[in-house]
């Protein structure tokens, strides 16, 4: 099967499918998948994208970002979910070469999994939710939000953390068109962050071991800071996880 699903303007379309649980089963392929903005779906890429047969996609950016670069095109039977879950602009172009993005991008990703408790749990609902047809979730690069909530679900479903660390690193895959992107849309700014359009392992490591320290696992975070039920976690697992 194919992870890395292939588009003009998307740079970070990936399924999350075919990662082994410690139960024994696998997660289905073609089932759920992450992605950048498809905002910028159009053309042979919008083609490609309902082929997929993506009926629930939810949409993890700020309303503003929305409005400057719009969102998925409306189609039948579409289930849209905005899910805003990042509640501390940071610019991360901006930052100067002395910042380690490990570390920096750890401190952020913590942030949000506090922060947006709510719209989280929310987004690991309507994963969950017994549509019968794939599901999308996706901010702007398909980095940072992005793979906090695949991070999560691939963590309560019984994915190792080292498949877990992987799969968010893939985005080093895509790095250079995102910073493509960047310079299209901003040539005017100086200097870029080195650390720009970087997906570093280390980041994901250290927010892995920060919920460990404090909740003892990510099932315990889930449990104590997002409200999350053994339930919703069955549900995940019965819809993502296959023999």
């Amino acid at each position: 099967m194919e992870r890395h699903i292939p588009f003009e303007r998307l740079h970070n379309f990936r399924d999350l499918g075919g990662y082994a649980a410690t139960d024994g089963r696998t997660v289905r392929w073609c089932v759920l998948y992450r992605a950048d903005s498809l905002s910028k779906l159009a053309g042979a890429d919008l083609d490609r994208f309902l082929a997929l047969g993506v009926r629930t996609v939810i949409d993890l950016r700020y309303s503003w970002e929305i409005d400057r670069s719009g969102r998925v095109p409306e189609y039948d039977g579409l289930a849209y979910h905005h899910l805003s879950i990042e509640h501390r602009p940071y610019d991360q172009a901006a930052l100067g070469p002395d910042i380690d993005p490990g570390p920096y991008l750890a401190e952020r990703y913590s942030e949000v999994a506090h922060d947006g408790a709510e719209g989280i749990r929310r987004a690991l609902e309507a994963i969950a939710a017994d549509t019968g047809s794939p599901a999308v979730f996706h901010c702007t690069s398909g980095k940072d939000r992005t793979g906090l909530i695949a991070a999560l679900v691939l963590s309560l479903v019984g994915v190792p953390e080292d498949d877990v660390v992987a799969d968010f690193a893939l985005t080093e895959l895509a790095s250079e068109r995102l910073i493509a992107d960047w310079w299209a849309e901003y040539a005017h700014r100086q200097p870029l962050w080195p650390g720009y359009g970087r997906a570093p392992a280390q980041a994901m490591r250290l927010l892995l071991a920060g919920l460990a320290e404090r909740y003892g696992s990510v099932r315990g975070y889930a449990a104590d800071r997002l409200g999350v039920r053994d339930e919703l976690v069955t549900a995940l697992r019965a819809r993502l996880l296959q023999p």
